[in-house]
């Protein structure tokens, strides 16, 4: 039996890419030796059948949102089971997932689908899938690039309302797989095939493919006003003792009371390659794994807000310990070509990008 399985949710707001980051995935590993599985995206399948999701009849949205949701599973089960029998390393790829549903009706509702179905977000968020890739929609800071002609089942039109609705929509689906210790947001990009190239590269991590090593832009800065609509969680990282030159972390994540345990090991294979591996772990083998913590290093503890400004994705981590106060501004995904659209609320003190004295890792270190 195939073990060799990793599967993937390509999701995000309403004309983000998906289609044609679906067909570049195909490719791009299918010349590599992977069978590539690619699941329809099943709301799109019972639009087109009739089914009417702004209906106002509560009793037909019920039926057809858990019907939704248990062809959803059904199909994911059936795919997985065909992978198990293929003789090949093999990716199944879903156009959008499980918690894609739920961001489309009340957290009442999502819950008694889930109850019905002896399912629950816990399960369908964190344990089913091994990444889920966020394409944020052209509507968040690519609006030229907007349109409803690549899916006639579109609700967000080409208008002022349909753009502030698929901006909502992106956020709404951000948060329902918020959580996730692989969710990872693609922006947009100042080139589509960058944006595609980032999908590529995502995609290769999770399969344990070396990848290039590549600086993410960090800021020291100052909040000079409220954030826009953000996501909150609660970090815990610790390190262990390792070979030299390999790094390796325990993360705690918090959010709205629910906690994902992940281990990761990051291994340089030369000067500009390295290979990361994370998993998802019990709370019982992270309280276990915690013995091999690095005396000396601490513990670091921070509260990070997740948000998208402009089509662009940041992370800005609020430090609690071990230097209090400290504010670190990160980009996620930003082409080095780029310009980054810094938030009017945001000033920025330091650019200290490639600076190893503010990597996690250097921060850690007890002095």
């Amino acid at each position: 039996m195939n073990t060799d399985i990793k599967r993937i949710v390509l999701t995000g707001g309403p004309c983000a890419g998906k289609t044609t980051a679906l067909v570049k995935i195909i490719e791009h590993f299918s010349s590599l030796g992977y069978k590539v599985f690619t699941i329809p995206e099943v709301p799109t399948l019972f639009s087109q059948a009739g089914m009417d999701y702004l209906t106002d009849n509560k009793g037909l949205f019920y039926q057809g949102e858990k019907a939704t949701l248990e062809i959803q599973l059904s199909l994911e089960d059936k795919f997985l089971r065909m992978a198990q029998e293929c003789d090949q390393p093999t990716l199944l790829v879903c156009d959008r997932g499980a918690m894609d549903i739920s961001a489309y009706m009340t957290p009442e509702m999502w819950e008694d689908i889930t109850k019905s179905l002896g399912t629950s977000t816990v399960q369908l968020r964190d344990h089913r899938y091994d990444a889920v890739l966020h394409l944020v929609s052209a509507a968040d800071g690519a609006e030229q690039f907007y349109t409803t002609s690549t899916n006639s089942q579109r609700y967000e039109k080409m208008d002022e309302e349909g753009l502030r609705i698929a901006r909502l929509l992106d956020k709404k689906v951000i948060g329902a797989w918020t959580g996730h210790s692989h969710l990872r947001v693609i922006n947009n990009h100042e080139d589509f095939e960058k944006k595609l190239n980032r999908v590529i590269k995502e995609i290769s991590f999770v399969l344990g493919l070396p990848q290039p090593i590549e600086e993410e832009r960090k800021y020291i800065v100052e909040v000079t006003d409220e954030l826009p609509e953000s996501i909150i969680s609660k970090i815990t990282q610790t390190y262990l003792v390792a070979e030299p030159g390999c790094e390796v972390r325990l993360r705690k994540r918090g959010w709205q009371g629910k906690y994902v345990y992940v281990h990761t090991t990051k291994t340089p294979i030369s000067e500009t390659e390295c290979v990361q591996t994370e998993r998802q772990i019990s709370n019982n083998l992270y309280t276990s794994l915690l013995q091999q913590a690095d005396p000396y290093r601490q513990t670091i503890q921070k509260t990070r807000k997740s948000f998208i400004w402009k089509g662009q994705y940041f992370e800005l981590d609020t430090f609690d310990h071990p230097m209090p106060g400290l504010q670190i501004l990160e980009t996620k995904g930003v082409a080095s070509d780029e310009s980054v659209k810094f938030p009017p609320f945001i000033r920025v003190v330091e650019d200290i990008t490639g600076n190893k004295r503010y990597y996690n890792y250097n921060i850690a270190l007890k002095r």
